[in-house]
């Protein structure tokens, strides 16, 4: 066992983890990553889809201390962000220790520090890391989730999870299902029909859709007047541009779209040419799904349909509660933490959380702030 002994841990080095080591760097606060992948920001660089762009105009997104470059357009493209990330860095000169799989953290209380037993992924060896403090940056977006689908394991066609999705080109002429319709099913059945699948969607439950430019004016506004009347300026926006999208087997839910990303992380569809393309059938809607047998899935409707492709566009589960030993004050068993905002991202004895406030990469700039300025004054 090798134990290594700087002030901070963080573990994890996607957007949340490279924000707070930069933000650690210009107080001269030393600190190491752990990170289990083989590079930074693997999430975007190995596990998501060729047409992703940023939803959110660029000013929303930039992480601490280095603004994007001028002739980044607004909405950002993947292969931009991951050049942005890439530069972020070596500007701040960041090293993390890759194929580092935590197995544990847990606080000393006889020492004050977070011992952190992390498996080296190339030699199977368990190290030990010692910190006085640690900052938890494993992701929203951490461990794929698979649904409890009746009969998923018998279907006998292709069946993926959207981290293994690239584009639409493999699958001209095939009928495939994408399973759930947050911005990346969508996104993802758009890119299935223009590359001319035969493609459709399952809309299980009631869903906001705003354009991008709905929810720029909403996130300005949010700073000068109530979520409420935000909400209701988004609801008839929204009607106005895509009138009543229940003829189209969506409905939308009763609660308001930015009420809803807070309260329960749910975010709007941003429309970028989805929903037209359901207006005009290309791609079709359907309800939850009851059970699979072989490549015939039946839907709560009643009927069955067959494909050759499922894609399971079904978020993430976290893992923090595997390993993370201790803490019950922070952070739920799904690893949100239970603190509301503001006062979301500091725990007891020296715990932290970064980006897991279902507040997108604005929050995590947020919090990689936050913390780095707590962690100086507690050095102090």
């Amino acid at each position: 066992m090798q134990q290594q002994q700087p002030p901070v841990i963080i573990v994890g080095a996607g957007p949340s983890g490279l924000a707070t080591a930069a933000c650690l760097s210009l107080h001269s606060i030393p600190y190491i990553i752990l990170e289990r992948e083989d590079c930074s920001a693997s999430l975007w660089k190995k596990y998501s889809y060729d047409r992703l762009h940023l939803h959110l105009h660029k000013q929303f997104c930039e992480l601490p201390h280095l603004p994007f470059p001028d002739s980044y357009p607004q909405f950002i493209s993947k292969e931009q962000f991951i050049r942005y990330l890439d530069d972020y860095v070596s500007h701040f000169k960041i090293t993390p220790l890759y194929r580092r799989c935590v197995e544990s953290a847990e606080f000393d209380e006889s020492t004050e520090t977070w011992i952190v037993k992390a498996r080296d992924l190339g030699s199977n060896e368990v190290e030990e890391f010692k910190g006085r403090f640690l900052a938890v940056a494993s992701g929203e977006a951490c461990d794929p989730y698979t649904p409890d689908i009746q009969g998923l394991e018998s279907f006998s066609g292709l069946l993926l999870h959207s981290t293994q999705f690239r584009n639409g080109k493999a699958f001209r002429d095939k009928n495939v299902l994408v399973v759930g319709s947050g911005n990346s099913g969508m996104e993802i059945a758009m890119d299935l029909a223009n590359h001319g699948a035969k493609t459709s969607i399952v809309v299980r439950s009631p869903v906001h859709i705003l354009s991008r430019e709905m929810v720029y004016l909403g996130l300005n506004l949010l700073k000068y007047i109530p979520v409420s009347l935000v909400d209701s300026l988004m609801i008839m926006l929204s009607k106005l541009v895509y009138r009543d999208t229940s003829k189209h087997g969506i409905s939308r839910p009763k609660e308001g779209p930015f009420f809803m990303k807070v309260a329960y992380g749910k975010y709007p569809v941003f429309d970028v040419g989805t929903y037209s393309k359901i207006k005009s059938q290309e791609i079709q809607v359907l309800p939850a799904i009851s059970s699979i047998r072989g490549n015939e899935v039946v839907f709560h409707n009643g009927k069955a349909h067959g494909f050759d492709t499922i894609v399971l566009c079904t978020g993430f589960k976290r893992s923090t509660h595997l390993w993370l030993k201790g803490d019950d004050y922070l952070l739920n068993d799904d690893g949100i933490p239970k603190p509301s905002f503001p006062n979301h991202w500091k725990g007891n004895n020296g715990l932290y959380c970064v980006g897991l406030s279902r507040r997108g990469l604005y929050g995590a700039s947020s919090d990689a702030q936050n913390i780095a300025n707590d962690i100086k004054s507690l050095l102090k």
